[in-house]
């Protein structure tokens, strides 16, 4: 048996996907635009980066003829410079959204075959039987927000009045969740986290994927700053993903960052959760070290989506994309003989977009290994990623959507 690893650069999109203009999504690139943009020296900001976009081990891997394969142009800087060291293609999502929940569930082979439920963007955004219970049973004074809102806006902007009232702000997006932002001195993080398991409860009977906690700091003088102790309550997957089946065979599982919130904490093996992308491969790499043959590691690098997509921020995301880059001889160094690496992604967030959501993209599909051929895998669906970690591990078979290699 051998080892893998599963490292999903969360929004990390590469090309607006076939169905895209069905999501107003058309022409939404997020590595290609932010390429461009980095060219064009719109990507330069004083103390953190200047220049094009600098990826060489990752363009070394394929990621710039993946992205060529997915949107039909090579991004500025990524053609690789020699000999391609990985198989590189591009998947699609068959899932009708552009969340994280379905990205990753498709990823372990469980492609969402039903809608999520959504709250409009209206004001109020909830159903008032949906804040009465929650009020109620939590015994709240009230709530604030009721609506759509960037998580970074909504607590600059009623975060002063959370404090003084203990009212918490309840948002949404155009994703399906019900998002619970509170301060963790004047509201206390236990108590957030307690919230948010009542308004789990409250909202299964309208097909929400997430009922997130965001916790922050600070004050109104000196401004509030969101915390790295978020926590997602997802609903479970409808049936056998990856992970349940690596579990049953025994095998020894290691989930970093948000993994075990995504599948609700089910076959997520031993769960760790530092913050930020550098701390998250950090501990995939330890776990990796001391991980046997025949086990898994499934790390989530969420920074890439949270702090630079949602915030249309194009030098922060390139120099996010560049810190990781820089890593990735450390990743191929801690590969032994016979291990798989995977580097692949769940959605776009294109910082140059309109708007602050996710966009529906095609996501790179990057495998590298001692024992990995180079070369091109073409377009694939999601499930595929994980049907050949399945078939890397020496599963049996058993991921029925996987989808074959076009």
């Amino acid at each position: 048996m051998t080892r893998a690893l599963l490292i999903v650069l969360d929004s990390v999109g590469i090309g607006g996907a076939p169905d895209a203009a069905a999501f107003g999504d058309e022409g939404a690139d997020t590595l290609g635009h932010i390429a461009e943009a980095c060219a064009a020296g719109r990507g330069d900001r004083a103390s953190l980066r200047a220049g094009p976009l600098h990826l060489p081990h990752l363009a070394g891997l394929g990621l710039g003829l993946a992205a060529q394969g997915a949107s039909g142009r090579m991004p500025p800087g990524l053609a690789p410079a020699g000999l391609i060291a990985g198989a590189h293609g591009h998947a699609v999502e068959s899932a009708q959204g552009k969340d994280t929940v379905s990205g990753h569930w498709e990823i372990a082979g469980v492609p969402v075959d039903f809608s999520w439920g959504h709250f409009p963007a209206t004001r109020p955004a909830f159903p008032p039987e949906l804040v009465q219970a929650l009020i109620a049973e939590a015994g709240l004074p009230g709530i604030l927000g009721d609506c759509q809102a960037s998580g970074t806006a909504i607590i600059d902007e009623l975060g002063a009045e959370h404090v003084r009232t203990g009212k918490p702000i309840c948002y949404t997006s155009v994703d399906s969740v019900f998002q619970i932002a509170a301060h963790e001195a004047a509201f206390g993080l236990d108590r957030l986290h307690a919230l948010c398991a009542i308004a789990r409860r409250l909202c299964d009977p309208y097909r929400i994927g997430r009922v997130i906690a965001r916790p922050f700091t600070g004050d109104d003088t000196s401004g509030f700053t969101r915390t790295a102790n978020r926590r997602d309550y997802a609903v479970p997957p409808p049936a056998d993903t990856l992970l349940d089946r690596l579990d049953a065979a025994g095998r020894t599982v290691v989930s970093v960052g948000k993994i075990g919130d995504i599948f609700a904490h089910r076959a997520t093996g031993r769960e760790v959760k530092p913050g930020g992308n550098d701390a998250c491969l950090t501990a995939a790499l330890d776990a990796l070290t001391g991980l046997p043959d025949g086990g898994f590691v499934f790390a989530n690098l969420v920074e890439f989506d949270t702090e630079y997509g949602h915030r249309r921020d194009v030098p922060g995301y390139a120099a996010a994309l560049e810190r990781f880059d820089a890593r990735v001889p450390e990743i191929r160094a801690a590969l032994r003989p016979g291990d798989l690496c995977l580097v692949t992604a769940d959605h776009g967030n294109d910082p140059t977009w309109t708007g602050t959501d996710h966009t529906r993209e095609q996501v790179p599909v990057l495998l590298f290994g001692p024992d990995v051929t180079p070369g091109p895998l073409g377009r694939m669906g999601f499930a595929a990623i994980g049907q050949r970690i399945a078939e890397h591990l020496g599963l049996p078979e058993g991921l029925a959507e996987a989808g074959p290699v076009a």
